[in-house]
C-alpha cells in the first residue's frame, strides 16, 4: 500500500496543483454539508514531535510485540479471548482499509469532521503510525509505485524490504506534509499524528484494567502483529503473486486471498488502475467488505458522495491517472 520518487519540476508542479485543488474544494463545500473542514495553515508545523527520535525504543517495541505473542502459551487460549482478537481485528482493520487508505490517502468518499477524527484515533491504534504519516507515504507510493530506490516499499527492492524491513529505512521516518496538505491543515490530526502511540497505549491499558492478560495478548499483541502483516502482505505479496486485469505501469497483482484478508485491498490491480475509487472489487464477485461497509455507513449518512470506477474505467485496458 505505499512508495517514493523524485519527481521532474512540472509533474511536481502538477501534483501541486491537483493537492491544493482538492484542499480548496473540501473547504469550499464543507460549511454546506457538515464535512470535514481544516482550521489552520499547516506551513512549519512539526508532524512527527518526540517519538520521531526514538528509533531503538521503536524498534524493541516491534519486535517486542511479536515476541509478547508467544505469551498465548502462558495466558492459553478461550472461546471469548479469540471473538475479542477478531473484533479488535475487524475494526482496526476498516480503520487501515476504509480510513488511512481510502480516505485519508486517495479521499474516495467524504464525511465529518468528528467521523474523520475517530477513523484517525482508530487507526492509530492500530500501531502504524499516525493518519498524516501513512497517507503522505501512501501517495509517494502511487506516484512512484515499484521504482526501486523511489518506491517506498517495492518488491523490486527485496520482498523483505517491501514487506517490513521500509519501516527501518530512515528515509521514510518524516511524515511527508507536502504531500498531505488538505489533511495537515487539521490541529487535530497534526496533533495525534505526532502522538500517535496514544491510541495504542490506551488501548493495550484498557484491555489489561478490563480483561486482564489474557486480553492483552490476544486482543493486542496478536491482534496488532496480525494487523501489520495483513497490511504489509498488499505491499509486497499484491506485487508479486495474483492475476493482471490492467497493464499498468508498476507490478500490482489482483489476488482473492488478500482480498478476504484486508477487506478488499487484495485486488490491488483494479486499485492501481483507478485509485480514487472507494470500491477496489470492480467485479460482483470481487469481494470487497471496506466498500460494503461503507455503503453502510452512507446508508446512515456518516459518510457521503462515495467514489464509484465508472464503466470505462472498468472495461478501459490504458492505466489512468492515479496520482493519489
Amino acid at each position: 500500500m505505499h512508495s517514493m520518487r523524485n519527481a521532474g519540476a512540472g509533474e511536481e508542479s502538477a501534483a501541486g496543483a491537483a493537492e491544493r485543488g482538492a484542499a480548496a474544494q473540501a473547504r469550499g463545500a464543507a460549511s454546506a454539508d457538515g464535512s470535514a473542514q481544516p482550521g489552520a495553515s499547516a506551513a512549519g508545523v512539526d508532524a512527527d514531535g518526540w517519538w520521531r527520535k526514538q528509533a531503538m525504543l521503536s524498534r524493541v517495541g516491534y519486535w517486542g510485540l511479536h515476541a509478547a505473542c508467544l505469551l498465548v502459551f502462558w495466558v492459553g487460549v478461550q472461546a471469548s479471548d479469540l471473538w475479542l482478537l477478531a473484533a479488535t481485528f475487524f475494526v482496526r482493520m476498516f480503520a487501515i482499509t476504509g480510513g488511512y487508505h481510502r480516505y485519508f490517502s486517495h479521499r474516495s468518499y467524504r464525511t465529518s469532521r468528528a467521523f474523520q477524527l475517530l477513523l484517525a484515533v482508530l487507526g492509530a491504534s492500530a500501531t502504524q503510525k499516525g493518519a498524516l504519516w501513512w497517507a503522505g507515504h501512501h501517495r509517494i507510493h502511487h506516484k512512484h509505485s515499484d521504482r526501486p530506490g523511489r518506491d517506498v516499499h517495492s518488491p523490486r527492492d527485496g520482498f523483505w524490504y517491501s514487506h517490513q524491513g521500509w519501516i527501518f529505512d530512515g528515509r521514510w521516518d518524516d511524515s511527508p506534509l507536502e504531500q498531505v496538505r488538505d489533511f495537515a491543515a487539521y490541529p487535530e490530526l497534526v496533533w495525534l499524528n505526532r502522538w500517535h502511540v496514544v491510541p495504542p497505549l490506551a488501548m493495550a491499558a484498557l484491555l489489561y484494567a478490563f480483561g486482564g492478560a489474557s486480553a492483552l495478548v490476544w486482543g493486542f499483541c496478536v491482534s496488532t502483529v496480525l494487523l501489520w502483516h495483513s497490511t504489509y502482505s498488499i505491499n509486497s505479496l499484491a506485487h508479486r503473486w495474483g492475476t493482471r486485469r490492467y497493464e499498468t505501469s508498476d507490478d500490482s497483482r489482483n489476488n482473492w486471498l488478500l482480498g478476504l484478508l484486508t477487506f478488499g485491498e487484495g485486488w490491488h490491480n483494479n486499485h492501481h488502475h483507478y485509485c480514487t475509487s472507494a470500491r477496489q472489487g470492480f467485479r460482483w464477485w470481487e469481494i470487497d467488505v471496506t466498500y460494503y461497509l461503507l455503503r453502510a455507513l452512507a446508508a446512515v449518512g456518516v459518510v457521503w458522495e462515495i467514489r464509484e470506477p465508472p464503466r470505462h474505467v472498468v472495461e478501459a485496458e490504458r492505466q489512468l491517472d492515479c496520482a493519489a
